[in-house]
C-alpha cells in the first residue's frame, strides 16, 4: 500500500506539470481509493481474519457497523428498570449481550469501522493484560477531542507510561496513604455528623447516595490530593463534570476523520471547558511549585508529593526526565475524576447491596464494632483487620465494578492462546461478564455473596484471571489502596451510627456513563443506631 501511494505521488508531480487539471483529478482519484481503502477495503480484511479464526457477528456495514442496532438496543435497554437480581450485561451493554446470544462466546461487534471482539476466557484475558506492548489502550475509534478528558497515565503506552508510573507511585506508597487516613477520618466524620443532625427529630431521614456521595469523595479528594476543601475545589470539580458528560455525548458517535475540527456546539464547548480547567490547574500549580523553590516544606498531600518526586527525577537526571507542565495537569484531571467518581460509586452500590442483604449489613457492623468499637481514632492498621468489609467491597466490586469494560486495541498482528488476532482490532475484556462468570463463580454468580471472597481473590477465582475491577499486571490501578482504604473507612464509620435500607422508590437501573452509574439514583434510608 505505502510503495503504491509512492508511485502513485510521483506519478500526480509529472501530471502537475503536463495539465494541473490532470493532476486535480488525480488527486481526487488517489484520495478517494485511500478512504475506500481505509472504510471498506481493511475492515472487510480483518472480518474475514476473524472468521477464519473461529469468531462469529454480523456482516460489516459501511462505516457505520452496528452503531444503528447499538443505539436502538441502548435506548429499548434505558427505558425501564430491571430487578435488582437481574444479570446487569443486557442494560449495560445490551449489543454485546446479544452477540454472546447469537454468536457465543467468541463473537465480535462492529463499532462503525472497528471491529471488537469478546474476551472472556481468563488466560487470554491475562495474556492481553500482561502482553501490554501490543494490546493498548484503545482510542482507535475515538474522537480526538475526548482526549481532552481521558488524560493521565491511564491513557499512556511504553517509556512514557514508565516514566509517569516511577514518578506518581511514591505519592501513593503505602506509607504515604497511612498518613491520609486522619483526612479520610474527617471528612466521614462531618458526614455522620450531617447524618445525625437530619436524623434528630425522627430517627430516620431518606436520601440519594450517589450525591451524596460524590460531594463527600470530591471533599476527600480535594483535601488529600490538592490540599483544599470541596468549597475550594468546586469550581474545578464543576467543570471536570462537565467534561465528562461532554466526552460521553462523543464517545457515543462514530469517529469521523477530522469531524473534530467541525464547529459544532459540543466541538466547541468541550475546548472551552478543557482551556478553563487547565487555567484553574496551571494557576494552582504554579503557585505551589513557586512555594516549593521558595523554601516551604513539601506539603503531604498527593500534589506536593508528586511535586517533590517530579523535581528529584529531574535532580536525578534532567528535564526530560521529569513531567512537563502538560503532563502535571493531566495526571491532576485524572487524580480529581478518579479519585472521587469511582470511590463515590463504590460506596454507593455497595450501599444498595447491604440495603437488599440486611444479614451482611449486620455481620459487618458486629465486626467494624468489635475492631473499631463505637468511638475512637482510626488507623490504617486497623481498617487492616475488617476481613468482612473487605470481602463485602470486593463483592460489590464483582457485580458492580465502576469500569465495566477494559478495552484494548492491537498495534500489530498477535497470538492470543490458539487465536490469531489482527492489527487493528479492538478486543473488549468484558468485565461484567467475566465477574458473573458460572464456570469460575459457580451457580450463585449472579447473586451477592461476599463469602467467596474470605480467603481473597486467588481462592475466590480459582487461581484465574478473572477479577479486574482495577486491571492487572503491570497496569493495574495505582490508586487501588487509596480507593479501597477509603471506602473502608466511610463505610466502617456510617455502620457505627446508621442501618439502612432501600426505599421503596429505589429502582434499579446501572447505567454506563463513562462508569457504571445508578441511571435513577440511590434512594437509602438511614435509620439511626440506639446507643
Amino acid at each position: 500500500m505505502e510503495m503504491d501511494t509512492m508511485v502513485a505521488w510521483s506519478g500526480l508531480a509529472v501530471l502537475l506539470v503536463i495539465d494541473w487539471r490532470l493532476a486535480c483529478l488525480a488527486v481526487l482519484t488517489i484520495l478517494a481509493w485511500r478512504f475506500y481503502y481505509w472504510a471498506w477495503v481493511t475492515p472487510k480484511r480483518i472480518e474475514k481474519l476473524l472468521r477464519e479464526q473461529g469468531f462469529d457477528g454480523n456482516p460489516y456495514k459501511f462505516l457505520v457497523g452496528d452503531i444503528k442496532e447499538y443505539s436502538q438496543l441502548l435506548k429499548e435497554a434505558h427505558s425501564k428498570p430491571i430487578d435488582i437480581d437481574d444479570n446487569t450485561l443486557p442494560r449495560v451493554y445490551p449489543i454485546v449481550h446479544k452477540s454472546i446470544q447469537k454468536y457465543g462466546k467468541k463473537n465480535f461487534v462492529w463499532f462503525g469501522r472497528i471491529p471488537k471482539v469478546t474476551i472472556l476466557d481468563p488466560q487470554h484475558v491475562k495474556e492481553v493484560l500482561t502482553n501490554y506492548k501490543t494490546f493498548q489502550k484503545h482510542f482507535a475509534a475515538t474522537n480526538p477531542l475526548c482526549m481532552l478528558f481521558l488524560t493521565g497515565i491511564g491513557t499512556l503506552e511504553g517509556d512514557k507510561y514508565l516514566k509517569h508510573k516511577k514518578i506518581i507511585a511514591p505519592a501513593l506508597h503505602l506509607e504515604k496513604l497511612k498518613g491520609m487516613v486522619s483526612d479520610f477520618d474527617a471528612v466521614y466524620s462531618d458526614l455522620i455528623v450531617r447524618l445525625k443532625k437530619m436524623t434528630e427529630s425522627t430517627g430516620s431521614v431518606e436520601l440519594d447516595v450517589a450525591p451524596l456521595f460524590e460531594t463527600v469523595t470530591i471533599d476527600v479528594i480535594s483535601r488529600t490530593a490538592f490540599g483544599s476543601s470541596y468549597t475550594e475545589g468546586q469550581n474545578i470539580f464543576a467543570l471536570i463534570k462537565e467534561m465528562r458528560n461532554l466526552t460521553f455525548v462523543l464517545q457515543r458517535r462514530p469517529n469521523i476523520p477530522y469531524s473534530h475540527y467541525l464547529p459544532t456546539r459540543t466541538n466547541i464547548r468541550i475546548r472551552q471547558v478543557n482551556k478553563e480547567l487547565d487555567d484553574y490547574l496551571r494557576d494552582m500549580i504554579e503557585r505551589r511549585m513557586n512555594e516549593m523553590k521558595g523554601g516551604a516544606a513539601t506539603k503531604s498531600d498527593l500534589l506536593g508529593l508528586l511535586l517533590e518526586s517530579n523535581f528529584q527525577a529531574i535532580k536525578l537526571g534532567n528535564e526530560s526526565a521529569g513531567m512537563s507542565m502538560k503532563d502535571i495537569i493531566d495526571e491532576c484531571k485524572l487524580f480529581y475524576f478518579a479519585g472521587h467518581e469511582t470511590i463515590g460509586l463504590l460506596l454507593v452500590w455497595t450501599t444498595v447491596m447491604l440495603s437488599r442483604h440486611p444479614k451482611w449489613q449486620e455481620s459487618a457492623r458486629e465486626e467494624v464494632f468489635q475492631v473499631l468499637g463505637k468511638e475512637r481514632a482510626r488507623t490504617y492498621d486497623d481498617l487492616s483487620r475488617l476481613k468482612i468489609v473487605t470481602a463485602i467491597l470486593y463483592e460489590a466490586l464483582r457485580l458492580f465494578p465502576p469500569v465495566p469494560d477494559l478495552s484494548k486495541i492491537t498495534v500489530e498482528e498477535t497470538k492470543l492462546g490458539d487465536l490469531t488476532i489482527p492489527a487493528g482490532v479492538v478486543v473488549m475484556l468484558q468485565t461484567i461478564a467475566l465477574h458473573r462468570d458460572k464456570t469460575i463463580y459457580g451457580p450463585d454468580a449472579m447473586e451477592f455473596n461476599p463469602e467467596r471472597f474470605f480467603e481473597g481473590v486467588v481462592a475466590a477465582t480459582k487461581g484465574q484471571l478473572a477479577f479486574i475491577a482495577f486491571s492487572s499486571s503491570t497496569r493495574a490501578c495505582l490508586g487501588q489502596v487509596f480507593a479501597l482504604t477509603q471506602v473502608k473507612l466511610g463505610l466502617a464509620m456510617i455502620l457505627q451510627h446508621f442501618s439502612f435500607e432501600l426505599s421503596p422508590s429505589y429502582k434499579h437501573g446501572p447505567k454506563v456513563d463513562l462508569v457504571l452509574t445508578p441511571q435513577y439514583g440511590a434512594p437509602i434510608i438511614y435509620h439511626r443506631l440506639k446507643k
